[in-house]
Order: structure tokens, then sequence, then C-alpha cells
């Protein structure tokens, strides 16, 4: 069974851009995942772990049949190869690949939660999103309407990069 899936992608560690290509690249070579769509690329302030470089953040949307399970092992796989390092939470990163939803299905596992729990608290990911679907729902309430709940500075800080 196939099921569409939401992707969201985050580089700070130069070069940037390449980073997010080379893991768009790498997802979509993989037998089991293709990418549909592509998201503007947007440049935005960090979060959290503030004592670092601007991100470059976008969203795919693609089809998959694998497990939820199978998609975390796959992703955290591209992180690996692309030199992702794990030091500091929120820290700086050469890829971060986050599930954001995977088909309608809610998933509470230890390693892995879907729809993802902060994404309607971020709008480096509710933006990007929107530009791909702005009619998605997430748990019934639309991607527009988690946007407009944002503090206006949030939205401001999302920043457009490259059209997608």
């Amino acid at each position: 069974m196939q099921f569409k899936v939401y992707i969201a992608l985050g580089s700070n560690i130069e070069p940037r851009e390449q980073y997010l290509n080379k893991a768009i690249e790498t997802l979509d070579s993989l037998n089991e995942l293709n990418i549909i769509d592509t998201s503007p690329v947007y440049q935005t302030k960090p979060v959290g772990y503030t004592k670092q470089g601007q991100f470059l953040n976008m969203v795919v949307l693609a089809e998959t049949d694998l497990s939820p399970e199978q998609l975390l092992k796959k992703t955290q796989s591209v992180e690996k190869e692309l030199g992702r390092e794990r030091d500091i939470r929120f820290g700086p990163r050469t890829i971060d690949l986050d599930i954001l939803m995977f088909g309608d299905q809610t998933i509470q596992l230890d390693h892995l939660t879907v729809p993802h729990p902060r994404m309607v608290e971020r709008a480096f990911v509710l933006v990007p999103l929107k530009d791909l679907n702005p009619q998605l729902h997430i748990e019934g309430t639309s991607v527009q309407t988690y946007i407009e709940r944002l503090d206006q500075t949030e939205i401001e800080g999302v920043e457009l990069y490259k059209k997608g």
C-alpha cells in the first residue's frame, strides 16, 4: 500500500543547499520511496540552541510502501551518510530529516511520533508544508490555522531562499 508522507529537511552547515539536494537525491533513489514534490527552500533562524548559523529548510512530499519504522531507518541512514552528528540537541547539522506526516496515521512509539509533535509550533515547517498542500489538515486543523496561531515574529523569520 502506498502512503503519502511529508518529510522536513534542514541544514545549517555549509554547503547547506548541497546537503538538501543530496538528501532529496538519496531519498528519491530508494526503490520504496518516490519524491512527488518539493517546497521552496526557506532560510530561517535556529530554534532551541541559537548559537549557530541560519538554516535552510524545506519539505518534500513522497509516496512510499515502507512502514513508518522502515522509513525512519532510511531517513536516519541518509542523515548518517551525509555526516549528521548528534552532539548538541537542536545543534548544527549537515542534514536533519523529520517525518512530519505518514498518510493519515497517528503513530506513538518511543522513537517516532507522527504527526511530528512540534511541527505545529514551527513556522519553518508550516510555511513550506502549506506551499506543498494549502488544503492540508493536521489532526483536523488546517495548516493555515496553525500558521495564524504563531507569533508574527516567528513567521517573519522564515525568508524565501529559493523557489521549489
